[in-house]
């Protein structure tokens, strides 16, 4: 099969003047790619990371998408403390926030019988509890309001299996159940919360990080013969954000071409 990626369509405005905050959005990953593509539909974006000089460089590639230079947090979404002035940043440099992107996680592989309480315990707490945390903040500041959309990004392992991926696939499926939790309860408020759960995005830090071999196996169960491009994910996520999915919460909504 010949593996073939589509261009990325050019922006409709469909984030016009929206209050967007992306979480780990430094890098290559999803969460750029979020950014980027939040800023080309016309949204006021606010990126946050841990990584101080990466997410200087991302906002530096933002600036001519935007027309300024985009609000940007270090936070390390473990703390609460740190969360709370991310979220006092972003509110006060657009007096609102209509969108959060919780899109910080943190994966390994390690099998089930050699797995320790720290590597277990930090996996959760970078994906499942920062979400939980920041979901909470934003949904403080958007019910009182009345408006607002988070997207969460779990993954399709929240659904399947994969050796040595016991950790993040306990988290993400924690993510998804979360999302549809906080789906009901922000629903009276008239705030919508969804996830996207791609399979596999390829880019440079996961290529690091993840044996060539096994990155190739996983390629061949996708239909298209390929994985997923950042931007490709990111579009999805910017469909979830936008007036075009007003009638979806509490939705995981599984951005993949993978067959059993």
């Amino acid at each position: 099969m010949t593996k073939t990626t589509p261009h990325c369509p050019p922006g409709h405005a469909l984030l016009a003047g929206k209050s967007v905050l992306v979480t780990a959005a430094a890098g290559t990953g999803i969460g750029f790619a979020t950014a980027k593509r939040c800023a080309e539909e016309g949204a006021l974006v606010v990126i946050s990371d841990q990584h101080e000089r990466r997410l200087g460089e991302a906002a530096d590639q933002l600036t001519p998408i935007m027309g300024c230079r985009p609000v940007t947090v270090v936070c390390d979404v473990t703390s609460e403390e740190q969360i709370q002035r991310m979220f006092a940043a972003a509110i006060a440099a657009h007096g609102r926030l209509d969108v959060l992107v919780n899109n910080a996680g943190l994966g390994g592989t390690v099998d089930l019988v050699n797995m320790t309480d720290e590597q277990w315990l930090r996996v959760l707490d970078v994906t499942l509890n920062s979400t939980f945390r920041c979901t909470r903040a934003a949904l403080r500041h958007m019910m009182p309001r009345g408006v607002g959309v988070i997207v969460n990004n779990a993954s399709v392992l929240g659904w399947r299996a994969q050796a040595g991926q016991a950790h993040y696939a306990a988290a993400k499926a924690g993510v998804m159940a979360l999302t549809r939790c906080a789906a009901i309860e922000a629903a009276v408020a008239g705030v919508r919360v969804n996830a996207v759960a791609p399979s596999l995005a390829l880019h440079p830090f996961l290529q690091k990080s993840a044996p060539k071999e096994l990155l190739d196996e996983l390629e061949t169960r996708e239909a298209f013969g390929r994985a997923a491009e950042p931007w490709e994910v990111a579009n999805v996520i910017v469909f979830l954000a936008s007036e075009y999915s007003t009638y979806m919460t509490g939705e995981i909504v599984s951005v993949s071409s993978q067959h059993p």
